[in-house]
């Protein structure tokens, strides 16, 4: 019985170990948020958001239903400085959007 309780001791350390540097990560993210507005067509901010954001057309039309329905949407999670360029890239367009 001691031989199985110390064999499964250090799986259990490497669960705990993989836990605590998947926090780590998550909390290094940050969210690149896009807000609606009355100005921008549905046009020029998918147009922005493939430009700017990388994302595909199918990707940046669903980010702006989004952002139209419900009055925001994340577009990019990432680091802060992977980040700050695209929310300048997007607010130059006329688009309101902050990292959270």
């Amino acid at each position: 019985m001691n031989r199985f309780h110390s064999r499964s001791f250090p799986f259990q350390h490497e669960e705990e170990d993989v836990a605590l540097m998947e926090e780590v990560q998550t909390s290094d993210m940050n969210d690149l948020v896009v807000y609606n507005d009355d100005v921008n067509t549905f046009e020029h901010v998918i147009q922005v958001l493939m430009s700017v954001c990388g994302h595909s057309p199918e990707q940046a039309e669903q980010c702006t239903l989004l952002i139209h329905y419900k009055g925001k949407c994340t577009v990019k999670m990432g680091s802060l400085n992977e980040l700050k360029p695209m929310r300048q890239g997007i607010c130059d367009k006329g688009i309101s959007a902050e990292i959270l």
